[in-house]
């Protein structure tokens, strides 16, 4: 997991991000229910100025954000839920992602698109939904999970004018660590995580272990553009194997997509992906549907290791 960082946190990271460009007059913090339930869970600063508070439309944000980032301000739109995705997509990708390309001038809307998971979310507000939009080119996407990640990918959308769709996950906000990759000589799989699978981590080495399985495990941030980076490939010339893990749907993921790209660069290699299951989930404990937890990975693991 990684050395415990006595500093900020990601909420209070996101939050002093947003107060900062704000108070330059360079960006404005718009969507709905902001200053209610405690600034969504301590992300946006506390203050009147650069807060646009929505009306209850659901789907009309995208638009207004879509807007406001042509006339040269950054709107930071945010999505209480990763649902909200579907209802306000066409304008992001019909004009945000398409602009640079066929207009010349870019829409940099920084979309924080927050996940959320567990009995009380139901079959519409559960899940991650980055995996649909990186179809559409002109498009970045992200998961970061801690202060550090946040603050990269912060700046590298300050450095273009691309709209980027961050990938939240609320089980990231009163997280200080940060991730390392770990590889080990031993190892017999490559293990590659995203989103809320990577707070797995520690309680997975510790199952594995008792039954002698030491992985190797990659923290993967940028989904879109996924950087093929040589650890990856010389950890998978290893082990032969490998798996992929999301915390949204399992099927017509990015994760599948990223573990073709892992194979087709180590022909001797079999990369899986593990993610939700193909069903709506819903708020009773037998019905719920997430992110792996840590013995459901364990058990794909040991198939996976098992079928030779």
């Amino acid at each position: 997991m990684g050395k415990k960082i006595m500093g900020k946190s990601v909420a209070e990271t996101i939050r002093d991000l947003s107060k900062k460009i704000i108070d330059k007059n360079k960006a404005v913090v718009i969507g709905q229910c902001l200053s209610a339930v405690g600034w969504v869970q301590n992300t946006v600063p506390p203050q009147k100025k650069g807060i646009i508070e929505l009306p209850m439309t659901d789907i009309a944000g995208a638009g207004f954000a879509v807007g406001i980032s042509l006339t040269g301000i950054r709107p930071i739109f945010i999505l209480r839920f990763q649902s909200f995705l579907w209802l306000n997509s066409s304008p992001l990708v019909n004009h945000a992602a398409k602009a640079k390309e066929m207009f010349g001038y870019g829409a940099p809307v920084f979309i924080r698109a927050i996940a959320s998971e567990g009995p009380s979310s139901g079959p519409l507000h559960t899940n991650c939904y980055h995996s649909p939009f990186a179809h559409m080119p002109g498009m970045l996407i992200c998961a970061p999970m801690t202060p550090k990640e946040y603050i990269s990918i912060w700046n590298k959308y300050l450095q273009n004018d691309l709209p980027v769709l961050v990938s939240e996950h609320r089980r990231s906000y009163k997280e200080k660590r940060e991730f390392t990759d770990t590889i080990q000589k031993k190892s017999k799989i490559s293990v590659f995580l995203i989103s809320a699978s990577r707070f797995e981590e520690d309680k997975l080495k510790k199952i594995l272990r008792k039954n002698n399985i030491y992985i190797d495990v990659f923290h993967i941030v940028w989904l879109k553009p996924f950087e093929m980076k040589k650890k990856y490939i010389e950890s998978l010339k290893k082990t032969k194997k490998g798996l992929v893990i999301d915390s949204t749907y399992e099927i017509c993921s990015i994760s599948e997509h990223i573990s073709f790209k892992l194979m087709l660069k180590v022909n001797a290699a079999k990369v899986f992906n593990f993610g939700m299951r193909d069903k709506s989930p819903g708020c009773s404990p037998a019905l719920l549907n997430g992110t792996p937890d840590a013995n459901m990975i364990a058990k794909k693991i040991k198939s996976i290791l098992k079928n030779k």
